[in-house]
């Protein structure tokens, strides 16, 4: 055990014990005698506020309703549930209940409302670059989660469905929208939009619609962006890595994506579209799906 200096403890009290630990004469005419016990170091004093904590103390924890002081991290107690804190770090946890559906917003585009969008696609569509750009363009709190992202967190053991769709890929993908879908909900709870990106086939109950309604809630507001298929051949070559695909799976993937019309999802041609353009695009879609919530 140490001081809050850091110097070590005093020895223990005792006949014959020094401050040393070595045993003392007994003591007698003309001994010295034992030396005086210096009194323990004054406790120390929280900084004041604003100022850093001298060197070797650590930052004290704030009072309520005040601003943290330099170095205080925010971990310590737990709080009661819904006491404001003022510490950094303290999230609220994500509700029980599925996400609702926002409330109509009472200007033009999507405004303040607080919202998760599924932005749906075949590969080079378009969807993380216009859903990240639709995010950092709203004037709310808004985050951006691709599943391929996620999936691709798997680093040793990774099952590329590009190598077969197989037991192993079909898990790993449940598991990345199911991570996707508490990313989403815990956003939320946290008064910050999300919107998610995934390739959802309409033929593929596995990787359908279903399970997204069930990770997330059925406030979540699907979107399907599906330019045309030499759009997206042009735009595929322009990738690298395990993200770019033949020819052949581009012009499958795409075919089976047109199963989309008709589902009663608003579809988005951006074929000669640009990212800003798509963006505003979306933005005026998810308004009036929000108005008008799709049957799906």
């Amino acid at each position: 055990m140490q001081h809050a200096v850091g110097a070590p403890l005093p020895p223990p009290h005792g006949p014959g014990i020094g401050h040393v630990g070595r045993p003392y004469q007994a003591q007698h005419p003309g001994h010295p005698g034992p030396p005086p016990i210096p009194p323990p170091p004054p406790a120390p004093q929280p900084p004041a506020h604003g100022q850093a904590p001298p060197p070797g103390q650590a930052p004290q924890p704030p009072a309520p309703g005040q601003v943290p002081a330099p170095g205080w991290s925010g971990t310590g107690p737990t709080p009661p549930a819904g006491e404001a804190t003022g510490r950094t770090g303290h999230v609220q946890l994500p509700p029980g209940g599925p996400v609702p559906l926002p409330a109509p917003p009472a200007e033009a585009g999507t405004g303040g409302a607080t919202l998760a969008v599924l932005l749906i696609g075949p590969a080079g569509a378009g969807k993380t670059t216009v859903a990240k750009l639709w995010a950092a363009r709203r004037r709310v709190p808004t985050a951006h989660v691709s599943l391929d992202d996620v999936r691709e967190w798997v680093r040793s053991g990774f099952a590329d469905p590009q190598a077969g769709w197989n037991d192993h890929s079909e898990a790993q993908y449940r598991l990345a929208r199911r991570t996707c879908g508490f990313a989403a909900r815990n956003f939320l709870a946290n008064g910050i939009s999300c919107i998610l990106d995934d390739a959802v086939f309409p033929d593929r109950p596995v990787v359908g619609l279903g399970g997204w309604k069930r990770h997330v809630g059925p406030g979540l507001l699907p979107v399907v962006l599906l330019p045309g298929l030499e759009v997206v051949l042009e735009r595929n070559a322009e990738r690298s890595g395990n993200r770019r695909l033949s020819d052949e799976e581009v012009a499958r993937i795409h075919g089976r994506m047109a199963g989309w019309y008709g589902s009663g999802l608003p579809i988005i041609d951006n074929s000669t579209y640009d990212v800003e353009t798509t963006a505003r695009v979306l933005d005026d879609v998810l308004a009036r799906s929000i108005a008008s919530p799709p049957a799906w």
